[in-house]
């Protein structure tokens, strides 16, 4: 598998803690700004790692949730 860049690792650190999560609180976990948070995601998206999910207490966001457990955990151990 590719080389993630730094923030999307980071990113998927904190999914892999919290399970699921919103953009506001990867945001304060992570303290990327905005579009380097988004362009993490986007990339992990694309490698298939995680996926969106609708936030049912506000429509206009979005939460955040591991697909392959096993393949992220690979990525760190390489």
């Amino acid at each position: 598998m590719e080389r993630l860049p730094p923030s999307a690792k980071l990113v998927l650190k904190v999914i892999l803690e919290k399970k699921v999560i919103r953009f506001k609180e990867l945001q304060e976990q992570t303290k990327l700004p905005t579009r380097t948070l988004r362009y993490a995601l986007r990339v992990l998206r694309e490698k298939g790692l995680i996926k969106t999910l609708p936030c049912l207490d506000d429509a206009r966001e979005r939460m955040y949730s591991l697909y392959e457990i096993d393949e992220c955990y690979k990525l760190f151990n390489d």
